[in-house]
């Protein structure tokens, strides 16, 4: 018989998701630096639009909206002060269990016994129909174990949010700090900013719980998925087209969400908030020509597994140590992620050592059988996912089948257990069955610091560091205060600030718009929107050309927006959607002087025509910036920031349009005439290259030859006796790392230091990008034309060098996969470069 006590339990309020409290935040006094240029914006405005239009998703799982808001410049900033929720009232206690008033000697309450051990205890206490219901993202309460309901699926893809259900800024807290959309934070190159955010974005989550407006710590992020082809709707979640640049940013954006430190070994369990990395694995569409992500079956060679699609999520487990895997909807090989052992057990956990829990996407387990037809019938499906090691679904189909599949013998009560212990080992890690978690470590962390001056200074920063220059002629940039008397601001992206963040965004702290930061520093600001939005199928040329012919200088805010790319959401062309470039074109003949151009937009696009404009001075990619976007482009547009950002993808053709997005081969074949993907594959012209980005300095960059000695191959004990593992299709000899061995490896390794200097005329922030370049890329052999290796920022000022050393190790950065997906290093030269600048060679030859 089922044992009957209760441990102490208080669950937090419940709030629907359907509607949103109006009661306003509590606000008391802070810093007042934050708001001054924001003020000054405000106060200078001579019209207002929308400073907030209505939030919404397109993500298919709900939407909200908030009024359409016009004020004058007073009304402005009040409103701006009310959407930061400080030091607010707490809503409710979090829920835990084993609190005071638990029954003495119980070993899952034993916070001295090994978590294994507690699990094991608390699994073992329950029953069958227990079990099975907490393997849905909503997992109920268990009342005579005292365990709380928890709600597995929470959002912070760039900020904490409330599209998931188990978040709710709804009460006291009704904000937290939206960042820059991930592909905009990526382009900065600079694995220390990342971490800081992951680190804001823990603190967050672990204050909005401890807040009582929570009832899980799990988020769904990050997603780190390669950007392989341009369409994808959801390229502009993630960090761009380089396995490497995914990579670090999961490492470094999980350590940071999970309260761990950047680099180095982990030396607690213990868990600030859960990260989730997503989605596992070789998923890059949405819906393209009819064929969508919930039946489209991806068909990927172990060369491409091997060293695109599946680097991140290694470097994922590996290096950050994610306490999350999500797997995703599509299948690969004819096998659905979820229920495939060899991704989920033998490649993750048996090979990667994932210490976790694995979720499935959202339905991704009723569409095995409904969709995919890969199961014969709902219990089939049940037993492909757990078995294959998948341990929560996302949705109530497991919970609604398991105890059939149970009963029918598809499933144990074994297979059952071992997705609990996977489970509530998360859960424990978490502190959520050690008493009161505002008693415990991270207990501390409350509402004020949630939309703190530092974390919306971290934002703005963050916006600064990944707007890319692409095009200065003239010096058309920096616009100067004293001589620009009037601007002319045209474009549907100048005056929205929703269109500044993207998508998953949770409601930010305080946003203005492009248009409000540019009448802070110009008083004469006059504006026209010209189109309705980015699908501008209804235009007001004519308005702004009258404003572009006025004005001193002109900045036009075009791009994209959410409705053509998005989850569910892919796109057929790459030109700006309806009549953009006719806009732009008109108000560029209109204007006393070159116009500048910024685009606002997660894939790239073909923007040919401005790029060879001469009447176009200059264009800006400026992402999805978050919520201190709008200052940021400015404070760029003035010269208060020198740009620094390089693009994270490479900027295609239209013509590009013809390559089938279902093709997942990266590397190029020229018998067909399939151009290849990415950078490191693509054979074809581009708009833009990976890594490109001007600034308004100079800066050079060489090898300092004293610093960057290379091993000698005969000093290595074994490389000698090294026997190849095979040739290459071109007949070259391949060596198999795992033959070299580690302690080779690590006496391979060697530094590389780069000289870095900045001619002037501005003190800037300096992507350095180091390369490997394979000659004869071409010859069959499987190679790409070159790889990013290492990447570093540097501040420099006006005029000043700095040396900056990079490890480079050999079996990690000179290997490439083979056909059969082993890592292998081609005998022969490899060349290490530093931008376009300078290269050295080193030969490997065993």
């Amino acid at each position: 018989m089922a044992e009957k006590w209760a441990v102490t339990c208080t669950c937090s309020r419940d709030h629907s998701s359907s509607s949103r409290s109006t009661q306003p935040p509590c606000i008391a006094s802070r810093p007042a630096l934050a708001w001054r240029s924001i003020y000054t914006a405000a106060k200078k405005a001579s019209s207002l639009g929308a400073a907030t239009h209505a939030q919404h998703t397109a993500m298919g799982h709900r939407a909200r909206s908030s009024p359409h808001v016009a004020a004058p410049a007073a009304a402005l900033l009040l409103h701006l002060l009310t959407l930061a929720p400080h030091h607010a009232a707490v809503a409710s206690n979090p829920p835990y269990t084993c609190g005071a008033g638990a029954p003495p000697n119980i070993p899952f309450c034993d916070t001295g016994l090994p978590i294994d051990r507690r699990v094991g205890d608390l699994v073992a206490r329950m029953t069958v129909a227990e079990k099975i219901s907490q393997l849905g993202d909503e997992s109920p309460a268990v009342p005579r174990l005292g365990v709380p309901a928890y709600k597995w699926w929470s959002e912070a893809l760039h900020g904490v949010s409330d599209h998931g259900r188990g978040v709710h800024l709804s009460g006291p807290l009704r904000a937290a700090t939206s960042f820059p959309q991930v592909i905009l934070t990526a382009a900065s190159f600079n694995p220390h900013l990342w971490y800081r955010i992951g680190q804001v974005i823990g603190v967050e989550a672990r204050a909005v719980y401890n807040n009582g407006q929570a009832e899980g710590l799990t988020f769904w992020a990050p997603n780190i998925n390669v950007f392989r082809d341009p369409r994808w709707g959801r390229g502009q979640e993630t960090p761009g087209e380089d396995p490497t640049v995914a990579g670090k940013y999961a490492a470094v954006f999980v350590r940071g969400v999970q309260g761990y430190g950047i680099s180095g070994p982990v030396n607690s369990t213990d868990l600030e908030a859960s990260a989730c990395c997503k989605h596992f694995t070789a998923y890059d569409l949405e819906n393209w020509k009819g064929v969508t992500r919930y039946v489209f079956d991806a068909k990927v060679t172990a060369q491409d597994l091997e060293d695109t699609y599946n680097p991140p999520f290694k470097s994922c487990v590996e290096d950050g140590h994610a306490s999350g895997i999500m797997c995703s909807y599509n299948r690969v090989n004819g096998v659905p992620t979820c229920a495939d052992y060899n991704l989920l057990s033998k490649t993750a956990r048996q090979n990667w050592g994932f210490y976790g829990y694995i979720t499935s996407d959202c339905d991704a387990v009723s569409i095995i059988h409904d969709a995919q037809g890969y199961a014969k019938t709902a219990e089939d499906a049940v037993a492909d996912v757990l078995k294959a090691g998948m341990d929560v679904n996302c949705g109530s189909y497991v919970q609604q089948h398991g105890a059939s599949a149970l009963q029918q013998g598809k499933i144990t009560e074994q297979d059952i257990d071992r997705a609990l212990h996977n489970l509530f080992a998360v859960r424990m890690r978490l502190g959520l069955f050690n008493g009161d978690p505002r008693r415990n470590r991270f207990g501390d962390i409350g509402p004020d610091q949630v939309c703190t001056q530092e974390h919306q200074d971290l934002a703005l920063e963050a916006a600064l560091e990944g707007i890319v220059l692409l095009k200065n002629d003239g010096g058309a940039l920096p616009l100067s205060k004293s001589t620009v008397a009037s601007l002319g601001v045209v474009g549907f992206n100048a005056n929205d600030a929703t269109r500044l963040l993207g998508n998953y965004f949770g409601p930010p702290c305080a946003t203005a718009t492009p248009l409000q930061a540019l009448q802070g520093y110009v008083k004469d600001t006059r504006f026209a929107a010209g189109c309705n939005a980015a699908a501008c199928n209804v235009t007001a040329i004519p308005e702004a050309v009258r404003v572009a012919s006025s004005a001193d200088a002109v900045v036009l805010f075009m791009g994209l927006d959410q409705d053509q790319e998005r989850e569910e959401v892919d796109r057929l062309d790459l030109t700006l959607p309806g009549q953009q470039q006719s806009l732009i074109e008109s108000v560029a003949r209109a204007a006393k002087k070159p116009v500048i151009l910024v685009l606002l937009c997660g894939g790239p696009v073909d923007v040919s025509f401005a790029k060879t404009n001469p009447k176009i001075g200059a264009i800006l990619w400026a992402g999805y910036p978050g919520e201190a976007g709008g200052m940021a482009i400015a404070q760029v547009l003035f010269g208060e920031h020198n740009p620094g950002g390089r693009l994270p993808v490479t900027w295609y053709p239209q013509d590009f349009t013809k390559v089938p997005m279902t093709d997942m081969r990266m590397r190029a074949d020229p018998a067909t005439g399939y151009p290849g993907r990415t950078y490191r594959f693509y054979r074809g012209p581009t708009v833009f290259d990976f890594g490109y980005g001007l600034s308004y300095s100079k800066y050079s960059h060489r090898f300092v030859a004293s610093g960057t000695k290379p091993p000698s191959m005969s000093s290595i004990a074994g490389l000698k006796a090294l026997e190849p593992t095979a040739t290459s299709a071109a007949g070259a000899a391949m060596y198999e790392v795992e033959a070299i061995g580690a302690e080779a490896c690590e006496r391979l390794k060697f530094p590389a230091v780069v000289r870095v200097q900045n001619h002037g005329p501005m003190d800037g922030k300096h992507p350095v990008l180091l390369f490997l370049r394979w000659p004869n890329a071409t010859d069959g052999s499987g190679r790409p034309a070159r790889q990013l290796i290492g990447f570093r920022s540097l501040h420099l000022r006006a005029m000043q060098a700095a040396h900056v050393e990079f490890e480079v190790s050999p079996c990690k950065h000179f290997s490439r996969a083979s056909e059969d997906g082993r890592k292998v290093i081609d005998q022969g030269s490899h060349f290490v470069m530093v931008g376009e600048d300078d290269e050295f060679e080193m030969s490997f030859m065993p």
